[in-house]
């Protein structure tokens, strides 16, 4: 897969420049690391990186009059093509950078949306990625064109691409309110899956986490869903939804969304929102966590983060540990404090499924109503109603009538 993402001569060497305010070392640390990941998974060689400690980002260049000529130098020794800083730039940042440095300059944001426009695949996750990043780019027309036009493509050129880049601000303001048109047709087109979802009863369980946590693991090891796996960030974009059937007979809907990452772009967010709605109508969430991460606890945090933002709150909230085969044996306390249940999980290694599909079903039941009583023949079209609804536990006939045992959602106990 990795030779999809390569120029057509060589990789593009890049810099990675980061600043870390006081006490934000650690942090700063960790999130060029993920940003090393993020330039791999796009195709690039990281050849330096260099982190300036300063109170604030400077206002103009992101980085102080020193640090731009360390830089200078450094991509003069390394033979580096650009720089990629660990934080979105504003259009003055990134205008006065190339300036300063005469080479391309790339931020977090501007890599994230090159790969997401690497990864989808159907329409829509073609029409979230192209207006997040023609919303990206309407404010840096002019500093774009230049810094892109070095290397003629690369890294920051996918999707809409430098042809989109030569068109005037109401031509791309144009494209935007087309694209809309588009989404809301898509989201129309999800809202009338959802009520008829609803008219059936059927539960849904979204899967949420940090991206690479193991999320489209656990809806192929669930469901057979054959959907792509990766060790990369972001292996896959477009949603999925597939039918989970558990051991009780019951049926749920297992939803994957698109990952969380640290400094997840606004434009991606609210290009995201049609897709990221399916965890707002969700009944159940389903929190995958890469147990193996150092850094595991902060990217629980973003993940509730941005739910929050999304206003996905008051779920029940199922935390997966995962990733178990991978961690020191060491016995640890895993806690999660915004989880109604929490289970340890190995998926490559299909270790925990059985506990989920139990944990599932005792959610299911929890919500639903217990009824033990006799039918008379006359009513046989209610039991059908309870078998397609309900969950059947025991059913005898006897010469009066049909005595059932089930458990029914409360919606349609009133029916029954």
């Amino acid at each position: 897969m990795e030779e999809l993402f390569e120029s057509e001569h060589r990789k593009e060497r890049v810099i990675l420049v980061g600043v870390a305010g006081q006490g934000q070392g650690e942090d700063v640390f960790w999130s060029i690391k993920e940003l090393a990941e993020l330039a791999k998974t796009a195709g690039a060689r990281v050849v330096g990186q260099i982190v300036q400690n300063r109170e604030e980002i400077h206002p103009g260049t992101y980085v102080g009059k020193g640090k731009i000529d360390e830089i200078r130098r450094t991509l003069y020794a390394r033979e580096a093509d650009g720089i990629i800083c660990d934080d979105e730039l504003s259009p003055a940042q990134m205008k006065n950078l190339e300036g300063e440095l005469e080479c391309k300059v790339m931020d977090r944001t501007l890599l994230i949306l090159d790969i997401f426009a690497a990864r989808a695949k159907t329409s829509e996750g073609k029409i979230q990625v192209e207006l997040a990043q023609l919303k990206y780019r309407q404010a840096r027309l002019v500093g774009l064109r230049s810094s892109l036009s070095r290397l003629g493509g690369g890294i920051g050129t996918r999707g809409p691409g430098e042809k989109k880049l030569e068109m005037d601000r109401r031509l791309i303001t144009d494209r935007i309110a087309a694209l809309r048109r588009e989404l809301d047709n898509v989201r129309k087109h999800r809202d009338l899956i959802r009520e008829k979802r609803k008219r059936k009863q059927t539960k849904v369980c979204a899967i949420v986490g940090y991206t690479n946590a193991g999320k489209s693991t656990l809806l192929n090891v669930m469901t057979g869903a054959d959907v792509l796996e990766e060790n990369r960030l972001f292996a896959t974009l477009d949603p999925t939804t597939r039918v989970l059937d558990l051991p009780g007979g019951q049926q749920v809907l297992l939803t994957d969304t698109v990952g969380f990452i640290h400094k997840l772009p606004h434009h991606l967010i609210e290009a995201f929102k049609s897709t990221l709605e399916e965890a707002k109508y969700a009944d159940i969430l389903i929190h995958v966590v890469d147990s193996s991460n150092p850094r595991m606890e902060q990217q629980m945090q973003v993940v509730y983060d941005t739910l929050k933002q999304l206003q996905i709150e008051d779920k029940t909230v199922i935390t997966l540990f995962n990733k178990q085969d991978k961690r020191n044996p060491v016995e640890q306390n895993f806690t999660d404090s915004h989880a109604d249940y929490v289970l340890k999980t190995s998926l490559k290694n299909r270790e925990g499924l059985e506990e989920l599909k139990e944990t599932l079903e005792e959610i299911i039941k929890s919500q639903e109503i217990f009824i033990d009583r006799l039918y008379p023949y006359t009513e046989v079209s209610k039991i059908a109603l309870l078998r397609s609804r309900g969950q059947l536990v025991s059913e005898e006939y006897l010469p009066e009538g049909i005595k059932v045992q089930a458990y029914v959602p409360k919606e349609i106990y009133g029916n029954i």
